[in-house]
């Protein structure tokens, strides 16, 4: 596959966005699920809450590259099946990323604050409305859509692609916590996609000396840019 985002790339990204969001969930799990008792923790356990926010932050940016791959594949046979449920998900995930940035918000203010003036914030901002508002289906229809076109097109088989559908019963909106429906969708995008993933970079030349040399330099750049980006 030579489309963006490529094999080492889309393989990789397969692989680790489902595990990702995965552990995010996981960790998030000893405390309860509504707002005010996930500012709680966040205050009284900084760094477990700090790693659960990025990790699933995180899957859903890698998620970006998973689905690009998946709505490739599904191109090939089924491009207005692609073009549609890619779309529905790569909005949703959007989405998913605009919530963690309020859950950024929140949570330093939780940290500075305390954690009963972050939870007064947010209560007052809650129905606030925005763009992402009136988007909210795409998070909970695009992933039954996208597993459907991938059943339809062979991408995925039958039981891989329901897996790939329960990802929409994770809970959407702000600083929400953990439950039985938000580790059962997290489990079905490991079943669905890392599968996937791995055949795609079994199959993916292996890359030469001077191709290994310069993404070894490129991952330094990254690094140095990654710092640098911190200052600003």
């Amino acid at each position: 596959m030579s489309t963006f985002p490529g094999p080492r790339l889309g393989g990789a990204a397969l692989v680790l966005g489902p595990v990702l969001v995965l552990a995010g969930v996981l960790l998030r799990l000893p405390y309860p699920f509504f707002f005010p008792h996930q500012l709680a923790a966040t205050a009284q356990h900084p760094a477990q809450m700090t790693v659960a926010a990025t990790c699933f932050l995180a899957g859903q940016v890698v998620l970006v590259f998973a689905v690009s791959t998946m709505v490739c594949q599904i191109a090939v046979a089924k491009p207005r099946w692609a073009a549609w449920s890619g779309a529905f998900v790569l909005i949703g995930l959007v989405e998913r990323v605009f919530h963690a940035g309020f859950d950024q918000a929140a949570t330093d203010l939780a940290r500075h604050r305390g954690a009963d003036y972050a939870t007064a914030f947010v209560a007052d901002a809650y129905g606030d409305l925005h763009l992402f508002s009136f988007l909210s289906f795409t998070i909970m229809f695009g992933w039954p859509l996208l597993g459907f076109a991938a059943y339809r097109t062979g991408v995925l088989g039958p039981m891989r692609a329901v897996a790939l559908a329960t990802a929409m019963v994770m809970p959407l909106g702000v600083l929400k916590g953990t439950t039985m429906w938000s580790i059962a969708a997290a489990a079905g995008l490991c079943v669905a996609l890392v599968p996937s993933g791995v055949r795609l970079l079994k199959q993916a030349e292996r890359p030469d000396r001077r191709t290994f040399g310069l993404a070894c330099l490129g991952a330094l750049a990254v690094g140095a840019l990654g710092y640098l980006s911190t200052m600003g």
